[in-house]
């Protein structure tokens, strides 16, 4: 578990964050200039706070009286840019972080074939790689991830995700992961903290705090959405659909991947979901989910938050206060939620 119970004050700026999560990976999410790397730097021990505590699986790293060095706190960490020895190898930027598990970084990561490059004849993916592998040479009890992504294209992103997803799976590697694109967080988090202004207005499980109607005055709406686990039932190759498992009801997605019974996640942003009191003849069944409404969230402009529950799964919608009111909806209520499938981005469905 890490514990962080941080303030610190920069200029005009003051962080005031605390918040504790069981390993895993923590997301820091929020808004540029919230703070976000003021905090990851504070645990990394770059930046010293005035006052509070960071602990680690119960080991102070930072009180009144302690403030362990960067090197003997045994944490990776990976910036932005990669940040490579421009004139060595990748296999000598490798050796750089250390030795100790030098075979399985480099099979995990796929290095093998780019280990005499320089760093100026690799792609940005490949770059990020190498400064994942340098990072993991250590042998560290925590992996620091700010915003690794960002300067990466589509394309990238999609070319080094899957590695993130090896060292959760795999490695089964704590990870502090900072980012402010929510489809990374969703593809990588099972905890969230939410940090606006300095200050940790948000945190829990991934799911439980996106699917809830109060977030939506914390996230922007493309952000809010529910984040469903759910295992592979069938593939329909002739309509070039997935099929999942939601709580013994069926939902399919487009594309063709994984193996039946494997668990895929699956982000479904609040505006993607329209509301109905009854199935018709003309709804496919295989977009439906019956519902039942456990939250309404008003107030929040011309929509409505709308908390849905099917089995244990949560979801969130976003509908107009027309429809609300034409609808006559209440809490309690079960209903017909559409998830408009074809709507769903590639990105937003990972393992």
């Amino acid at each position: 578990m890490i514990k962080v119970d941080v303030q610190k004050q920069l200029g005009d700026f003051r962080l005031d964050a605390k918040f504790d999560a069981n390993f895993g990976v923590t997301a820091i999410f929020g808004r540029s200039g919230s703070g976000k790397t003021t905090l990851v730097n504070s645990i990394a021990g770059l930046v010293t706070p005035d006052t509070g505590q960071i602990a680690v699986n119960g080991r102070v790293l930072f009180d009144s009286a302690t403030n362990v060095p960067v090197r003997q706190r045994n944490l990776g960490y990976v910036f932005q840019d990669a940040r490579l020895f421009p004139h060595l190898s990748v296999e000598k930027n490798l050796l750089f972080g250390g030795s100790t598990a030098y075979n399985k970084v480099i099979e995990l990561l796929g290095l093998a074939p780019i280990l005499t490059r320089k760093p100026a004849t690799l792609s940005g993916g490949e770059k990020q790689r190498v400064a994942l592998g340098r990072a993991l040479m250590s042998n560290p009890s925590m992996l620091l991830l700010d915003e690794p992504l960002a300067a990466l294209d589509a394309r990238r992103k999609a070319e080094v995700l899957p590695y993130l997803e090896k060292l959760r799976d795999e490695m089964q590697l704590p990870m502090i992961y900072v980012s402010h694109a929510m489809s990374e967080v969703a593809q990588l988090a099972n905890h969230i903290v939410v940090l606006d202004q300095g200050q940790v207005v948000q945190h829990g499980l991934l799911n439980d705090v996106l699917s809830q109607p109060a977030s939506m005055s914390l996230l922007s709406m493309r952000d809010v959405g529910a984040v469903i686990e759910a295992p592979i039932a069938s593939h329909d190759h002739n309509d070039h659909l997935t099929v999942l498992w939601v709580d013994g009801e069926t939902l399919s997605v487009p594309g063709i991947f994984g193996a039946v019974g494997h668990v895929w996640r699956l982000r479904v942003p609040a505006h993607d979901i329209i509301l109905t009191m009854s199935k018709t003849a003309k709804i496919s069944e295989r977009t439906v989910l019956p519902v039942q409404i456990t939250a309404i969230e008003d107030g929040l402009g011309p929509g409505v938050a709308v908390g849905l529950r099917v089995g244990q799964a949560s979801l969130l919608a976003w509908i107009t206060k027309a429809s609300l009111r034409d609808m006559d909806l209440k809490i309690g209520d079960k209903i017909f939620a559409i998830i408009k499938a074809t709507a769903i981005a590639a990105e937003n469905i990972r393992r």
